[in-house]
C-alpha cells in the first residue's frame, strides 16, 4: 500500500534526530508506532486536510501550530508543515525538537504518577499545558489514557528497533 510504513525502518533517523534534541530515541520511536494507526501517505493526508483543516501531518502526525512553534526554536525556520507528509525526516525532526521543547517545560517536582517520558508522550498528544496538569497530578481522560495505553504496549518494540543496528 503507498503510503505504509514500518516506524522501524526510520531507526537510524529517530536515533539522530533524538540524540541531537536530547530526548529519548525509545520515546521517539513509540510516538511514531502511537501516530502509524493513520495512513501516511501523502495525497490521502492533503485529500483528508482538506476536509479537516485542522488535522496532523506527516508520521508524527504533527498539527502545525505545535510544527511552527517548534521550527522557530530551532535549525529548520524555512521548512514549511506542508511539507511533513513528503519527508518523513523532517517530521522526525520536528518531533524530537518539539518533545525537547516540552521536556523544557517540565516541573522539576512532579506528583510521580508518570514517569518523564510518559508525560512527554502525553504532552505531544494533548499540548503542554494539559502536560503540566498532569505533572501536577490530574488524570488523563479517556483518549489521552488510551494514547498513554498504546505508548506502553508499544514501548517494548519501540526499544528493540532502535537498539537494533542498521
Amino acid at each position: 500500500m503507498p503510503g505504509s510504513y514500518d516506524p522501524a525502518f526510520y531507526a537510524p533517523q529517530v536515533r539522530t534526530r533524538a540524540t541531537r534534541a536530547g530526548v529519548d530515541p525509545k520515546l521517539l520511536m513509540a510516538i511514531l508506532y502511537n501516530e502509524s494507526y493513520k495512513p501516511h501517505d501523502p495525497e490521502v493526508e492533503r485529500a483528508w486536510q482538506r476536509y479537516k483543516p485542522d488535522a496532523s501531518f506527516g508520521i508524527a502526525n504533527m498539527h502545525r501550530a505545535a510544527f511552527d512553534e517548534t521550527k522557530r526554536r530551532h535549525g529548520f525556520a524555512n521548512r514549511r508543515w506542508e511539507e511533513l507528509p513528503d519527508d518523513r525526516n523532517l517530521a522526525i525532526e520536528a518531533a524530537a525538537w518539539h518533545l525537547h521543547d516540552l521536556a523544557e517545560q517540565l516541573p522539576a517536582h512532579r506528583s510521580g504518577a508518570y514517569t518523564k517520558d510518559e508525560l512527554l508522550a502525553l504532552g505531544y498528544n494533548t499540548g503542554s499545558g494539559n502536560m503540566l496538569a498532569f505533572a501536577r497530578g490530574a488524570h488523563p481522560g479517556s483518549q489521552a489514557q488510551s494514547y498513554l495505553d498504546r505508548l506502553r504496549a508499544n514501548w517494548g518494540k519501540s526499544g528493540k528497533s532502535v537498539s537494533a543496528q542498521p
